[in-house]
């Protein structure tokens, strides 16, 4: 990211000029947690609050090595950084997720 000479430092910066990411845009997201029931429904009702065409079909499970942990991976149609960003801190603050990638 380059500032501008004329940009006050701390300014702001625009999301939307500084984002990778074209919207709309298939978004998979990761999200580690203690394998236990309910684990994938609770992934998969923050997804689909946040995206109301989710598609749980595609919904990706991984077992940790030892088997102790769950992967799941959903895919969201992600339509603007704010919404990233609230699914984001929604997974986070679920109390069976651990790690959301």
């Amino acid at each position: 990211m380059s500032i501008s000479p004329d940009t006050e430092p701390g300014a702001p910066v625009d999301a939307r000029k500084e984002s990778l990411i074209e919207y709309p845009s298939q978004f998979p997201i990761k999200v580690m947690g203690a394998k236990a029931d309910g684990f994938v429904h609770a992934i998969t009702a923050i997804a689909e609050r946040f995206d109301p065409n989710f598609d749980a079909s595609t919904i990706e499970l991984r077992n940790s090595k030892a088997g102790n942990y769950l992967g799941v991976t959903v895919t969201v149609t992600a339509t603007s950084r704010e919404q990233l960003d609230a699914i984001y801190m929604a997974l986070s603050a679920h109390p069976m997720v651990k790690v959301v990638l």
